[in-house]
């Protein structure tokens, strides 16, 4: 056989562990001891049960497809292939996937989803769509063979007849939640109005499709309101956190959904009555309105107040035409003095006692001086009823006795 080296030892040893086909994929149960979580994101821990232990690896491309976050002490079912760690000769699990073992593991995953999708905000009321009063179409996500849908239309069918598309779903087992997830997406692109995503009632193990996050997100994340009804009364899953509305059973889901048809005939015949009864009243005040009025002025007193009214106004036309013809007297007093004022200072007036004005031909200014005209020039001269005109031969000084001629 030869001598080996201690590398290839460990080397062959490997070999025989990772080609034996009964260590090649296995399930191992066992309580998590010695767990260290590496800033690489890789986990290192110590699978053990009461008298044996088994090292373990699990790399971080497993770890972020985990659904819950593992922790010491912490039982659970691992899912891998036996390995060789060569460098210290010392074989492992490679861990491929884990899952909790037993009631108690599966409600600390529970609670630590609840916890960190808490923390993200995703229960948050602000976040809840209203459920509308009178849907035309309801969807169903749940099984199509289980008793969840059969009370769901009996419950409809008996309280408020509406259009149902139920989008079947895998609801418990193997790739439920993503079957679930599906069928909600698929209702998102219809014209329902509200969906309903539920099953009947069963153990954790049995409802833990409504508690993987892929569900939540998806309801998280519809445009549609839906209503959570996962199981019974005392039932409660990360999905009905996330909903828009919990219902605890699918039945009551169904009632939560659609009005009661008789209640509603009762709220509509109430609402007739209470418009007609107040249609009444306002014509009876209205008509105790006009009584009164008519009470107050009778047509004999009518005609009485509009006579008395009428001759009112014409004392007060006659008034006012009064004034008016007084103000028009005193502005043509005021007119007619103002028109004497100006008269006699007119030019006019010196023109009828038989003075004229000499205008310059050129620009018709006064001429007020001999110094302002020129021999040969022309003059206009303004007299009471034309002007004359006439041309310079000479001029005479007054003051002086002297004068100047054409020559």
């Amino acid at each position: 056989m030869g001598i080996y080296t201690v590398s290839q030892l460990n080397e062959h040893i490997k070999q025989v562990l990772t080609h034996d086909p009964q260590l090649g994929q296995v399930w191992v149960r066992g309580e998590i001891s010695n767990l260290t979580k590496h800033s690489s994101g890789h986990y290192y821990f110590t699978l053990k049960d009461k008298s044996a232990q088994v090292s373990c690896v699990s790399f971080r491309m497993t770890n972020r497809t985990l659904k819950f976050e593992p922790e010491s002490s912490m039982k659970v079912l691992v899912f891998g292939t036996v390995d060789v760690y060569t460098v210290r000769g010392q074989y492992q699990l490679r861990v491929l996937d884990m899952r909790p073992d037993g009631i108690g593991e599966l409600y600390k995953a529970y609670e630590q989803l609840r916890n960190r999708l808490q923390e993200e905000g995703l229960f948050e009321v602000i976040h809840k769509k209203k459920i509308p009063r009178f849907p035309a179409k309801v969807g169903v996500v749940t099984s199509p063979t289980g008793a969840a849908i059969h009370d769901i239309l009996n419950v409809l069918k008996r309280r408020f007849p509406v259009d149902i598309l139920l989008s079947p779903a895998t609801v418990q087992g193997e790739n439920s939640a993503e079957s679930i997830v599906r069928s909600i997406e698929h209702l998102n692109k219809t014209d329902v109005d509200v969906i309903i995503v539920g099953r009947g009632g069963g153990s954790l193990e049995d409802l833990w499709s409504f508690n993987e996050e892929v569900v939540a997100r998806a309801i998280f994340d519809s445009t549609i309101p839906i209503i959570s009804a996962v199981g019974h009364e005392t039932d409660y899953t990360i999905a009905d956190f996330v909903a828009d509305v919990r219902a605890p059973t699918p039945s009551a889901a169904a009632e939560i959904a659609v009005p009661e048809k008789t209640d509603l005939k009762k709220h509509v015949m109430s609402l007739s009555s209470r418009m007609e009864q107040a249609a009444i009243h306002v014509v009876s005040d209205n008509k105790r309105q006009v009584d009164y009025l008519s009470s107050r002025i009778e047509p004999e007193r009518f005609a009485e107040i509009l006579h008395r009214d009428m001759q009112r106004v014409d004392e007060l036309s006659i008034h006012m035409e009064f004034c008016l013809r007084k103000i028009i007297d005193l502005k043509a007093s005021s007119l007619s003095g103002l028109a004497g004022r100006l008269n006699a200072v007119s030019p006019l007036n010196t023109l009828e006692r038989g003075y004229s004005i000499t205008l310059k031909s050129t620009d018709h200014s006064v001429v007020r001086s001999i110094d302002e005209v020129n021999i040969d020039g022309s003059l206009d001269v303004r007299v009471i009823d034309g002007t004359v005109e006439c041309r310079v031969t000479g001029v005479k000084s007054e003051k002086r006795g002297i004068g100047k001629k054409r020559s």
